[in-house]
């Protein structure tokens, strides 16, 4: 009887793990990006540099065994030219209908731009009963207005003014 020899996998037979599809798109995106991973030609160093990841770490990931720690999305879609979102929902950290494509998720830094009018805040939880939305832009007017008050007469006692 004629047999195929069978062929060894690195990967154990049955479903894949979220992590071995994670790894199997960051080995993808890496090599799109220039990366060479194959064994001692340096891929995996550049990328640990590139993310601020330890070269093992990117080892464990690249071969689908663990998952990035939620600080090193950032750097690691920066490194692979991909937007983050791709990564956390490979990644099975959010889901593709929480962040839909096209849509920038409203979060602020409170260096680099405004905060929002308390209306944008009603708007953004989806309140749209008056008297509940005017209760909380109140509130929030409100509480604007004792913060700058108490802002004042801190800076006022502390510069010596009277």
């Amino acid at each position: 009887m004629d047999t195929q020899p069978s062929t060894p996998t690195d990967e154990p037979p049955g479903p894949r793990t979220t992590a071995q599809e994670f790894g199997n798109l960051v080995r993808q995106l890496a090599t799109q990006a220039g990366y060479d991973l194959t064994p001692g030609k340096g891929g995996r160093i550049a990328l640990a540099r590139e993310t601020g990841m330890s070269e093992s770490a990117v080892g464990r990931m690249i071969n689908g065994a663990t998952l990035p720690m939620p600080n090193q999305f950032e750097n690691l879609a920066r490194a692979l030219h991909t937007d983050v979102r791709n990564l956390l929902v490979a990644a099975g950290v959010i889901s593709r209908e929480a962040w839909p494509d096209g849509v920038i998720p409203d979060v602020r830094s409170s260096t680099s731009q405004s905060p929002q009018s308390p209306e944008a805040y009603a708007d953004s939880w989806g309140i749209t009963d008056p008297v509940i939305r005017q209760t909380m832009v109140g509130a929030i007017e409100l509480a604007i207005r004792l913060q700058r008050a108490q802002d004042t007469e801190h800076s006022a006692a502390t510069s010596g003014a009277p």
